[in-house]
């Protein structure tokens, strides 16, 4: 499975729209599957989205493991989500931080609702609904901002909850 490139901020796909996946059996999206989880393993992220490597379909990956850029991410199998939807969320909004692929060596305290249900067709077809909390919630909202072009710099209250990758290493990891 090829790793991708992925596109960084001020590339136009990272500031559109992506379409609807019509046809989730294709061997192109299939192929898209694998490749991007072969590419969000090799970059140490827990999430990547299809138009972070320049292809615009509403499909994203939730790869959410402990790595170098997220010590403390709780483990699960990477989840193809497909088409995905928020169905509610929590009235409750909680800050944490988080980078992107897309944006290298920034971090950003972005506020998250704390729960949110959500539906989204998985790699095989079939329909999922679920429940998400904390961490996993926020990495699910983070990747579904990037299929309507938004971007986590998008979410801050304020510049002064930017940090650098270094200072955050350093001040919040502590290593």
């Amino acid at each position: 499975m090829p790793v991708l490139e992925i596109i960084q901020l001020g590339h136009p796909l990272l500031r559109s729209s992506a379409q609807l996946v019509d046809n989730i059996q294709d061997q192109n999206i299939q192929n898209l599957i694998d490749n991007l989880i072969a590419t969000v393993g090799q970059a140490n992220g827990v999430g990547i989205a299809a138009p972070q490597v320049a292809e615009s379909y509403q499909l994203f990956i939730v790869a959410s493991r402990p790595n170098l850029r997220y010590p403390n991410a709780p483990t699960m199998q990477p989840t193809a989500m497909i088409n995905p939807q928020v169905l509610a969320h929590s009235s409750e909004v909680v800050k944490g931080w988080e980078g992107c692929l897309s944006i290298p060596e920034i971090r950003g305290y972005v506020p998250r609702y704390e729960a949110i249900e959500i539906e989204y067709t998985d790699r095989n077809g079939k329909l999922q609904k679920q429940e998400l909390t904390d961490f996993v919630a926020r990495i699910f909202q983070h990747e579904y901002d990037h299929l309507n072009g938004i971007v986590f710099l998008d979410r801050l209250e304020s510049t002064h909850d930017i940090i650098t990758e270094q200072e955050y290493q350093k001040r919040i990891v502590g290593t």
